[in-house]
């Protein structure tokens, strides 16, 4: 507490809190000089802030005690779908699906390529989109990977070892479920298997580096969340409180 009795936390995790950025951007906003308290910019991690501090970041301003109404979404994404919030060349993207319900401003937790379909969150929740997102936290993803020929032996041996991409080594993956399905006269091979990394289109590379390039692919988890079934593509709905207790429990956030 402070003299007037007023509850302080550091600058950076304030900004956190109230779902501006992650407590990571935070401190490079920070330490960037793109952050004022009550009119002065501030440039070191250790300042806090108590519920008369003004913040600016940007354009916006903030008092600490502002409560931020986080929204956590489950979203099915369809292929042909871009994960960001606007796309230069004017293609839908993930929040267009979601705006004519959802007033708060949210992000895509992590991107989902354009021609990859299934789970991905949105939320407006900073800290949590950060820690969810970064590779120290290994938060696991499981894919559904369908392919026209069946995948050797020896290739899933590859993939769940490591496989040696352009911008470096995977880590290794498990292979949770192999088989086949038959779909309108033809026999598809389904591979699920789980990554905690985010390189760029990182699982369809893993199958065109060990032969078998794949023919749709489908994100089925995130973490502790899986996708709903009852959701189509292009469907959404908000994470129960259950649900959300389970993500931050993965990554070390306590309620």
């Amino acid at each position: 507490m402070n003299e007037a009795g007023q509850k302080q936390e550091r600058l950076q995790k304030a900004i956190a809190r109230l779902g501006i950025a992650s407590r990571r951007h935070a401190e490079e906003l920070i330490q960037k000089g793109l952050v004022k308290v009550n009119g002065e910019i501030v440039r070191e991690l250790g300042r806090k802030v108590s519920e008369s501090d003004l913040i600016e970041v940007g354009r916006n301003s903030f008092l600490p005690v502002q409560k931020k109404n986080f929204v956590y979404i489950l979203l099915h994404k369809p292929e042909g779908v871009i994960s960001s919030v606007t796309d230069p060349q004017k293609r839908k993207t993930v929040i267009d699906l979601v705006r004519p319900k959802i007033k708060e401003r949210v992000y895509p937790v992590g991107r989902l390529d354009y021609d990859t379909s299934g789970i991905i969150i949105l939320t407006n929740d900073g800290e949590l989109t950060y820690r969810l997102t970064h590779p120290s936290f290994g938060v696991e993803k499981k894919y559904r990977v369908w392919l026209n020929t069946k995948i050797s032996r020896e290739a899933l041996q590859t993939l769940e070892e490591g496989v040696f991409l352009e911008d470096g080594m995977t880590s290794p993956a498990k292979i949770n479920c192999v088989t086949s399905i038959k779909k309108k006269g033809k026999t598809f091979f389904v591979v699920e298997i789980s990554i905690h990394e985010g390189k760029n289109r990182q699982v369809r590379r893993m199958f065109e580096k060990v032969g078998f390039p794949l023919v749709s692919l489908q994100r089925i988890a995130f973490g502790p969340i899986k996708l709903d079934n009852n959701l189509q593509p292009g469907e959404f709905r908000l994470l129960s409180n259950s649900e959300i207790s389970a993500l931050k429990r993965e990554v070390g956030l306590s309620e």
